[in-house]
């Protein structure tokens, strides 16, 4: 499987770019999953519902099956977070796996920046960063190693990452 990154600081438009791209390479006729890292708790099981009942009764991992979908939640319960490679190992064969953070992995990545965020570029100190997506004019010290990007220009954008990958 082929893995392409979306980074960026807080704000800097990420989900949004994330959106757009999977909407437009599997309009193109790619399969495409995604890993989303989060930097705090969540959850995406209800209380009271069954499934979130097992889990606090001490289950490791609840997977909920329907006809539509299936979910895997498992609890960490102290254990370290696992590495990305490790996740990348329990998806199934797609085409593509976009990665929305995970800013300090190796794989290949496009910055997402906002202005009005107010963060610093990333790219200038992170060779893994091959391109930027910004919703402004930017000046790169490496145009041809790193080209900028409308933020919104997603048919170029995906265009850059499939021709990255040879895909």
């Amino acid at each position: 499987m082929k893995v392409f990154g979306v980074t960026g600081w807080k704000n800097a438009g990420k989900t949004g770019l994330m959106e757009r791209l999977v909407s437009e390479i599997t309009a193109r006729g790619l399969a495409v999953s995604t890993i989303k890292h989060a930097h705090h708790s969540f959850d995406v099981d209800q209380p009271g519902r069954d499934s979130h009942r097992h889990r606090m009764a001490g289950a490791q991992e609840v997977l909920l099956a329907s006809g539509t979908r299936i979910a895997i939640m498992q609890e960490l319960r102290g254990a370290p977070e696992p590495e990305l490679d490790d996740l990348l190992a329990r998806l199934n064969p797609v085409d593509l796996v976009l990665i929305e953070g995970y800013k300090r992995a190796p794989h290949p990545k496009i910055e997402a920046y906002r202005t009005a965020a107010g963060n610093p570029l990333i790219a200038p100190g992170d060779a893994t960063i091959r391109a930027v997506a910004a919703d402004c004019t930017l000046e790169v010290e490496r145009p041809e190693a790193c080209p900028v990007f409308d933020l919104n220009d997603t048919s170029a954008i995906a265009d850059f990452i499939l021709r990255e990958l040879g895909l």
